[in-house]
C-alpha cells in the first residue's frame, strides 16, 4: 500500500467510524456522509494523494463496509480484475474522446478503474438500481474528478441513454425477477425466469454504437448454461466476438463464482471478425513477469487480427 493511499483511508475512515458511532448508522451509510463532507470541503485531506489513491482509499472503506452489509450480488470487481479491463479498453477503443456506459455501476469501481486509466479520454454513464450505491458512486465520481453522469434505476428497463463508443460491466449474475420486462427481450427464457446476466448483454448491445466494443465480466460457464445456446444464437448475430480470458481462480473466493472476460465489437456495415478469436487464460496478476507476456501476446493477436 502506498503512503498517499493510507492516509486518506485513515482520515476516511476515523470519520466514517465516528459518525457510524454518533448517528448509529450503518458503515456505508456513514461512508456516504463522509464523501459528502470531504466534498462540502469540511474535512481536512491528506494532500498529494493522486485520483487513483482515492479511489483506492475509499474502495477500501466500502469493502470494510460490504462485510457488515452483505449482499452476494454486491461483490465488488478485483482491482487487478479492473486494471486488466481498463488496459483492453486502451487497445480497442481508439477514439480519443469515448463514451462509456456501465449499466450495472454498483458504486462505480469498475467504471473509475478504467476511466482513471484512460485518464481524460473518457465520459461515463453509470446506471444503478440500489440507492446508496449510486450515491455513493456519485461522491466518489466528483472527488476523484472523473465526468460520470448517474441514473438510479433498473437498467433493464427502458434507458434514456444516447448509445456509446463502449461498455465496461462486471455483470449481475443470477435470475431477473420481473418477468414481464423480461418478456421484451430476445434473450428471454421461453419458460420460467431468463438469466439477468444475458439479458444484461443484450441491453447493453442496444445501447451500444455500430462497430462499438463491450467488456464484459462474465461468469466462466456462461457458455455451457442450459440457455447458452440462445446467447450463442443471439452473438451471432449481433456481434463479433474478440476474446473470451478466463480469469485466474485465485482472485475469486469460490471457484463456483470464478469468472472471466469476454470482449465483443458490436457488428457494422463492412466490418470483419477477427481472424480467429483470442481464448486465453490470464495468469497470475501478481506476477509482473508472467503478466508482460501474456500483455506481449494479447499484443500480437491485436496486430494479427486488427491492423
Amino acid at each position: 500500500m502506498n503512503s498517499s493511499m493510507e492516509s486518506i483511508f485513515t482520515m476516511i475512515d476515523n470519520e466514517t467510524v465516528s459518525i457510524q458511532k454518533q448517528q448509529e448508522l450503518s458503515y456505508l451509510e456513514s461512508l456516504l456522509t463522509t464523501t459528502e463532507s470531504w466534498l462540502d470541503g469540511q474535512l481536512s485531506v491528506p494532500t498529494g494523494g493522486t485520483k487513483e489513491d482515492t479511489r483506492k482509499a475509499i474502495q477500501l472503506a466500502i469493502l470494510k463496509g460490504m462485510k457488515e452489509h452483505v449482499q452476494p450480488h454486491h461483490q465488488m470487481t478485483p482491482d487487478a480484475l479492473g486494471l486488466l479491463v481498463g488496459y483492453l479498453v486502451e487497445l480497442f477503443v481508439k477514439e480519443p474522446q469515448a463514451t462509456v456506459l456501465d449499466p450495472a455501476a454498483g458504486t462505480g469501481n469498475l467504471l473509475f478503474t478504467v476511466m482513471n486509466y484512460l485518464d481524460g479520454r473518457m465520459t461515463g454513464t453509470a446506471v444503478e438500481i440500489d440507492d446508496l450505491l449510486i450515491r455513493l458512486a456519485s461522491n466518489i465520481g466528483n472527488l476523484i474528478e472523473q465526468p460520470v453522469t448517474f441514473y438510479l434505476q433498473d437498467a433493464l428497463q427502458p434507458l434514456l441513454i444516447d448509445p456509446v463508443d463502449c461498455v465496461v460491466s462486471d455483470l449481475p449474475v443470477g435470475y431477473y425477477p420481473d418477468e414481464q420486462i423480461a418478456s421484451g427481450f430476445e434473450l428471454k427464457a421461453q419458460e420460467g425466469m431468463s438469466y439477468a446476466h444475458h439479458l444484461f448483454i443484450e441491453q447493453s448491445l442496444k445501447h451500444t454504437k455500430e462497430g462499438g466494443y463491450l467488456f464484459f465480466v462474465i461468469p466462466k460457464n456462461i457458455f455451457e448454461s442450459p440457455l447458452a445456446g440462445d446467447l450463442h444464437s443471439f452473438l451471432k448475430q449481433q456481434a463479433h466476438i474478440q476474446a473470451v480470458m478466463e480469469l485466474p481462480d485465485n482472485i475469486f473466493k469460490h471457484e463456483k463464482h470464478a469468472k472471466a472476460i469476454l470482449v465483443l465489437q458490436k457488428k457494422q456495415e463492412g466490418l470483419k471478425a477477427p481472424k480467429e478469436v483470442l481464448l486465453a487464460r490470464v495468469p497470475n496478476m501478481s506476477k509482473p513477469e508472467t503478466m508482460a507476456k501474456f500483455f506481449t501476446q494479447v499484443n500480437a493477436w491485436f496486430k494479427e487480427n486488427k491492423a
